[in-house]
């Protein structure tokens, strides 16, 4: 499993935890109702790490920072993590220009997010 998975893993993880499940409908439900298996909606990625945020016990600038979004998510933010990242997410840049590199890698996770299923600020992802 890559990096980008595991992101989307513990976020996406987070947002079903947070959700009530709709396994215990009532018996009397409708039967169509019941057959029916509606699209799953959309994970607020906004919401959910803003709930991580607010127990993490320090400022994380997750929105613009890969390093603060990768350690809110209790994942290794090392520079060879994200050189990996980079990789994964087919970054074309050099990665030894880590400024620039971070500042494609926390925009392009979120474009990657949001087409995944994921619900992000569009000002996150440009």
């Amino acid at each position: 499993m890559g990096l980008f998975s595991t992101i989307m893993s513990k976020i996406f993880g987070h947002a079903e935890a947070a959700t009530p499940s709709t396994s215990a409908a009532p018996a009397d439900a409708a039967a169509p109702a019941a057959a029916a298996t509606p699209a799953a909606a959309p994970v607020d990625v906004d919401a959910v790490l803003s709930g991580l945020a607010a127990n993490a016990g320090q400022p994380l600038n997750y929105k613009t920072s890969i390093v603060d979004l990768l350690k809110l998510l209790g994942l290794d933010s090392s520079l060879q993590s994200r050189k990996e990242l980079a990789s994964e997410l087919h970054y074309s840049g050099s990665t030894d220009d880590t400024a620039t590199m971070n500042v494609w890698l926390i925009k392009q996770v979120y474009a990657e997010l949001a087409k995944n299923g994921g619900k992000v600020p569009a000002d996150w992802t440009h």
